[in-house]
């Protein structure tokens, strides 16, 4: 038997000796750095309805945690990450490809 996803569950892990947290909630996944705000996030509509520029915006955000925390590099890649992850963005550009 499973449980309802009713409100926020967060984990602490590590990848590659830094630590993360992978927050669960009824909307979304988000996995931030651990001690900042922002980070990615994955609606869970999303996921399950197979957007076509998903994959795109997933593979732009595995760089966006590489660089070294406050870096130019980091908040523009997160910065990249985040608007190909908007709804809108991967609307027009399905629009665009048909």
């Amino acid at each position: 038997m499973t449980t309802l996803l009713d409100k926020t569950l967060k984990r602490e892990l590590r990848i590659n000796g830094r630590p993360f947290i992978v927050a669960l909630s009824p909307e979304a996944l988000k996995l931030t750095v651990k001690g900042k705000r922002k980070g990615l996030e994955l609606q869970w509509d999303a996921l399950v309805n197979g957007e076509t520029a998903l994959a795109v915006a997933l593979n732009a955000s595995l760089g966006a945690f590489k660089s070294e925390p406050g870096s130019q590099k980091e908040r523009s890649t997160a910065r990249l990450a985040r608007t190909a992850a908007k709804p809108s963005t991967v609307a027009r550009s399905a629009k665009r490809r048909s």
